[in-house]
């Protein structure tokens, strides 16, 4: 058991994801409900360093379950990848008094978590990321809500298509995971889904696929691209040289981190803020929360970031399936 923890410090870092507001207030309100203390720390770990915090109590947090965002703001830190940036950030610990920083983000996130506990102090992090790419946890803050808007885009996206029978090349977000993408043409039972994970092959995975359709009397089709594939006025182009379909290209880009985060974030964003409390609270650090199987469950960061995540092949195998492919 460690030492009794008394005042903690939660932060968002990275980029922002629907549900963040809800991972805060839980934090905040489990926190006072343990008989410890919680205070903001702004602008990530850029504020981490320079001592930008705001108190926070059960009002201050009131009604931001239902808010998009984050109200602690979110902000990469150059600062902090050096030496001398992590010592300050140790130094604004002891200086206020705080017993653990609980950090909301991704992958990054949980590294300069892991810096931290290196030097002795106790960390928990929350995955929070629209990527839904933490290989610990199946699933992540705000994924679910960027699939809602990406949708909800691509639907209204299909009816103009329809109209003008032509081929609509969405690329929604995804650098370096496939996770929102396949979902998201899934569920809008896209022509095509382009994905990192997998190399793609134009004639057979986008080409063909066109053609079969236009035989079976398609006039408009819907292909989904994950950014980090290729650009999707690359697939676009490609698109109409070979077949001379009329395309079009819809970067939906930062769209997919705003709105109003779903019931299943805000819900997932509860627990997970819980969690990270009472591991605190039971004298454990140095974790990443995570959902595994539908339960709430931890990890040691250092192992957690040693995972690794690949798409859902069963979802691809589906997909494939619903569009004619093989």
């Amino acid at each position: 058991m460690g030492k009794q923890v008394r005042r903690i410090g939660v932060f968002t870092s990275g980029g922002d994801a629907p549900g963040m507001n809800a991972a805060i207030r839980s934090v905040v309100r489990s926190a006072l409900h343990m008989g410890i203390e919680c205070v903001g720390i702004r602008r990530g770990y850029h504020g981490l360093i320079n001592g930008d915090i705001i108190p926070l109590n059960f009002e201050s947090v009131s009604g931001m379950a239902r808010r998009g965002g984050t109200m602690l703001y979110s902000a990469r830190s150059e600062d902090f990848k050096a030496r001398q940036g992590q010592e300050r950030a140790i130094a604004t610990c002891k200086l206020l008094g705080l017993d653990a920083p609980v950090g909301i983000g991704g992958d990054g996130s949980f590294r300069g978590l892991l810096t931290l506990a290196k030097q002795g102090l106790s960390v928990i992090g929350i995955p929070g990321t629209i990527d839904n790419d933490i290989a610990c946890s199946t699933y992540t803050i705000g994924f679910d809500s960027a699939c809602n808007t990406a949708l909800e885009c691509i639907d209204k996206l299909r009816d103009t298509m329809q109209s003008h029978e032509r081929c609509s090349v969405v690329e929604v977000m995804g650098r370096h995971a496939g996770h929102l993408a396949l979902e998201v043409g899934v569920a809008c039972g896209a022509t095509a889904v382009l994905v990192p994970e997998h190399e793609v092959d134009y004639e057979r995975d986008l080409i063909e696929p066109i053609r079969q359709l236009r035989l079976g009397g398609h006039t408009h089709y819907m292909v989904i691209v994950a950014e980090g594939v290729c650009s999707a006025y690359e697939v676009a182009k490609r698109i109409h040289e070979e077949t001379t379909v009329d395309t079009r290209v819809t970067v939906l880009g930062h769209i997919q981190r705003g709105g109003k985060p779903s019931s299943r974030d805000r819900t997932a964003a509860t627990y997970m803020g819980y969690k990270a409390v009472s591991l605190l609270a039971e004298g454990k650090s140095c974790r990443v929360v995570a959902m595994q199987n539908e339960k709430y469950v931890d990890f040691d960061i250092e192992e957690a970031l040693n995972m690794t995540k690949g798409l859902d092949e069963q979802t691809y195998t589906v997909m494939r399936a619903l569009s004619g492919r093989k």
